[in-house]
């Protein structure tokens, strides 16, 4: 990491991933140990808050911070980029508590990011390199017509937009006025990506391999997917033309 990236950290939401989380702290923190971890715990009644409290208490790195009740995803990253935020990180970052995400990986977001010159890195299934194990075809198709329909809804030139394993810039995610996101489920991911892209801000993806849990429920529901389809659908119409990103970089421009 250049200078100027020094202090990230990781936010990791969970709800019910008791079986997961000792497991993936430990990974995290083994492969990448200067980082930070914020576990954003949703009430679970499994007891992943206590384990979490638990962990914390032994490593001055790990954090967690509980909230009220279950409401979804993307108010579990809200919370944890306005806790970053105030903590002036230089990188927030995001991961899957199942495992599905290789905390070994982690390193290769931040590099791109700090090499590449990059405001967003995604980490992505789909670009060379990419893969995807242990998922039925029929997930896998979802995904990736998922995928294929916010790329051509929004124009958006992401491979990946709805993969949850990424790093930003912290001043890109201060500039982006979250206040007004109500994306619940997946779709915070496109949602994220999008603005990022529309504000003028670089993103770049760089191949992972995705792993489908082996312990505890998978969250993905039908009211998950069609939150999507239909909030990305109205996007796209509402917002067909490019020039909403050209004023953004001209505007950055002018500033700097």
């Amino acid at each position: 990491m250049s200078e100027s990236l020094e202090r990230v950290l990781v936010v990791i939401p969970t709800f019910d991933e008791i079986e997961n989380l000792e497991s993936i702290l430990a990974r995290t923190r083994a492969a990448n140990p200067a980082v930070d971890i914020l576990v954003v715990d949703d009430s679970s009644p499994d007891g992943t808050g206590e384990l979490a409290d638990r962990v914390a208490v032994g490593d001055e790195r790990i954090h967690v911070l509980h909230r009220a009740e279950k409401v979804g995803l993307g108010p579990a990253y809200l919370a944890g980029f306005a806790w970053g935020l105030d903590r002036e990180y230089d990188v927030l970052a995001e991961m899957d508590a199942d495992g599905s995400h290789a905390p070994e990986q982690l390193p290769d977001l931040l590099h791109a990011l700090s090499e590449a010159e990059a405001d967003l890195v995604i980490g992505s299934r789909y670009v060379p390199g990419g893969e995807v194990r242990g998922w039925a075809t029929w997930r896998l198709l979802l995904s990736r017509g998922g995928n294929r329909y916010a790329r051509t809804m929004l124009r958006l030139p992401v491979h990946d937009a709805t993969g949850g394993f990424r790093a930003y810039r912290a001043d890109v995610v201060g500039e982006l006025h979250l206040d007004d996101i109500s994306s619940a489920g997946y779709c915070f991911q496109v949602d994220m990506a999008w603005r990022t892209w529309r504000a003028g801000y670089d993103i770049v993806e760089v191949p992972i391999a995705f792993t489908e849990r082996t312990l505890g429920r998978s969250k993905m529901s039908a009211s998950i997917v069609g939150e999507a389809l239909v909030r990305v659908g109205w996007w796209g119409l509402r917002n067909r033309s490019r020039g909403a990103r050209a004023l953004a970089i001209a505007s950055r421009r002018e500033r700097s």
